[in-house]
């Protein structure tokens, strides 16, 4: 992977991610149907039903949206990085760096101290 894209390197975490966010999900609607199979009553049982169901909605959801906005950052990356080469390089900054050094001198003498004045003896 040292030579991966980073967009790609973003899509396959955001996988990763998702896989990971559906089956932290699955374990709890399992959780909550097997709280329902061992309700007594028939309202309480509807209930973990429907609290098992809409954990996979909302899931579902969130793991769709994490994905969409890993999809959104992977491609603005890729704009970006081929925006940036289709630009020229900058110009070389040791030159600029020289001039702007030859500008300072004389400007820092002409701040110093005046000399002292001689004595009269």
């Amino acid at each position: 992977m040292a030579e991966a894209d980073l967009d790609a390197v973003i899509r396959q975490t955001a996988r990763a991610q998702t896989k990971s966010v559906m089956a932290a999900a699955k374990k709890r609607q399992a959780v909550w149907v097997a709280r329902s199979a061992k309700a007594k009553d028939k309202d309480t049982k509807a209930r973990f039903r429907h609290l098992a169901k809409s954990t996979i909605l909302n899931a579902t959801a969130t793991a769709k949206r994490l994905q969409n906005s890993a999809e959104n950052a992977a491609d603005a990356y890729a704009r970006a990085m081929k925006k940036a080469m289709e630009e020229p390089p900058p110009a070389k900054e040791s030159q600029k760096k020289s001039q702007k050094k030859s500008e300072k001198k004389p400007d820092k003498q002409a701040e110093k101290k005046p000399a002292k004045k001689k004595k009269n003896a």
